[in-house]
């Protein structure tokens, strides 16, 4: 089974507006609620290409409420601790020339509701994935994944990151089977400018040798760069499209590459298929349908 962990789920508030005008009173052209947070979104796409998982994390209050009441009506498991106090955040994302996002702090969690995830977690079995995504809250400890995953080691799971800084940082020594930063979180991690493929190709060799098994690279418009722990290196273009959304496409791909690899147990494929859904994601106004995804494996 695969489980997803999302510290600090959103509801998405998405409008779109012909322009933004600071100080005015804007009318939007176009609006929706979309279920977010990273990890969710790894989960919707994995159910999308009809890969079952269960999603975990915290939520609060009526807004909570609606977002799990939303998750199960589109046919998603899910298994989420209740905080006493507080909402889930709602986040605000701004559509018009610019992207602008307004993004929610979020309930606080406290030490009953940590141990309440790591309850949960220790029933996780050998052969099961657990995907870490995206930061936690700032009451909480950067070192927070690593607990994780420290507790979980040696129990044959199969870790993925989604993160930066220090909490991807933090997890490398537990040599998780994928991370997946995106190019300004290796330099970040790095310290350095990766200016050309080679710079690049370089730092995920270096995630490699701090203990990742694999690392997929993002590329946004650029497509990918895989190396894989059988030794293989790829960097492969993104499909052509028109750019409608940033929103969650290196969640969707984090779920197709998961989704390809446990297909075919082929690393190419794999990334075909996240790269595949990572663009099928930004060509769409939210996360991309299971055909929209395969529709475009077609083209690479």
């Amino acid at each position: 089974m695969i489980y997803t962990v999302t510290f600090n789920p959103a509801l998405d508030y998405v409008v779109w507006l012909d322009s933004l005008l600071p100080g005015r009173i804007n009318r939007a052209r176009r609006e929706a609620v979309q279920y977010g947070g990273k990890g969710i979104n790894v989960s919707t796409v994995l159910h999308n290409l009809g890969v079952d998982n269960v999603a975990l994390g915290f939520l609060a209050g009526f807004t909570g409420r609606a977002l799990e009441e939303g998750l199960r009506e589109a046919g998603l498991r899910t298994d989420f601790i209740w905080l006493p106090q507080g909402l889930t955040r709602i986040n605000v994302k701004v559509k018009g020339r610019d992207e602008t996002e307004i993004n929610g702090q979020g309930p606080a969690i406290g030490r009953r509701e940590l141990l309440a995830l790591q309850d949960k977690l220790d029933r996780l079995a050998s052969g099961d994935f657990l995907i870490l995504s995206g930061s936690v809250p700032d009451a909480l400890s950067q070192d927070a994944y690593e607990q994780i995953l420290a507790r979980l080691e040696d129990r044959g799971i199969q870790f993925v990151v989604d993160a930066a800084g220090p909490l991807l940082r933090s997890t490398l020594p537990y040599h998780p089977f994928l991370i997946k930063p995106n190019r300004l979180e290796l330099e970040e991690l790095l310290g350095e400018r990766l200016e050309d493929g080679d710079a690049l190709h370089r730092g995920a060799a270096r995630l490699r040798e701090l203990g990742a098994r694999n690392v997929l690279v993002s590329l946004a418009e650029k497509g990918s760069l895989l190396l894989d722990e059988a030794g293989g290196c790829r960097q492969l273009p993104a499909p052509r499209g028109t750019v409608r959304n940033s929103v969650g496409a290196g969640d969707a791909m984090v779920a197709g590459f998961l989704a390809g690899w446990l297909e075919s147990g082929d690393y190419g494929y794999a990334q075909r298929l996240g790269t595949a859904a990572g663009s099928a994601t930004a060509f769409t106004d939210g996360l991309a349908t299971g055909k929209e995804i395969l529709d475009l494996l077609r083209q690479l």
